[in-house]
């Protein structure tokens, strides 16, 4: 029952991010993002592909379909969101390095983005 307890109090405690504004389709934020690359397995259990169109995000449940749009040239993408983060204060979002080569974000590594749930 305390193992019950623990893993419960654990569970909570890895998912008490703070909501954003644009949590309904069609809104947006606006922030800076970087790119990541992780071995192994995302916070939503799907193993991590580096190449593939995904995304961490704090609150957006696993699944969601975000379009982030690097602010500095244009360039967007569509990713899912497969992970939790990021967690660098004042960062929005964080992109896998497949996306932003799409964005064109990989050589400076951060930048100005706008998120957009669809």
């Amino acid at each position: 029952m305390a193992n019950l307890k623990r893993l419960a109090a654990l569970g909570a405690a890895c998912f008490a991010f703070a909501p954003i504004a644009s949590a309904e389709a069609g809104e947006a934020g606006t922030g800076m993002a970087s790119w990541y690359q992780l071995p192994g397995r995302t916070a939503c259990g799907a193993r991590n592909n580096p190449e593939a169109m995904t995304a961490a995000h704090r609150s957006l449940p696993c699944g969601t379909r975000i379009r982030v749009t690097n602010l500095s040239n244009g360039r967007s993408a569509v990713v899912t969101v497969t992970d939790r983060g990021p967690f660098v204060r004042g960062r929005i979002v964080d992109v896998s390095r497949g996306a932003a080569r799409h964005i064109g974000l990989i050589q400076r590594g951060v930048g100005r983005v706008q998120i957009a749930r669809l």
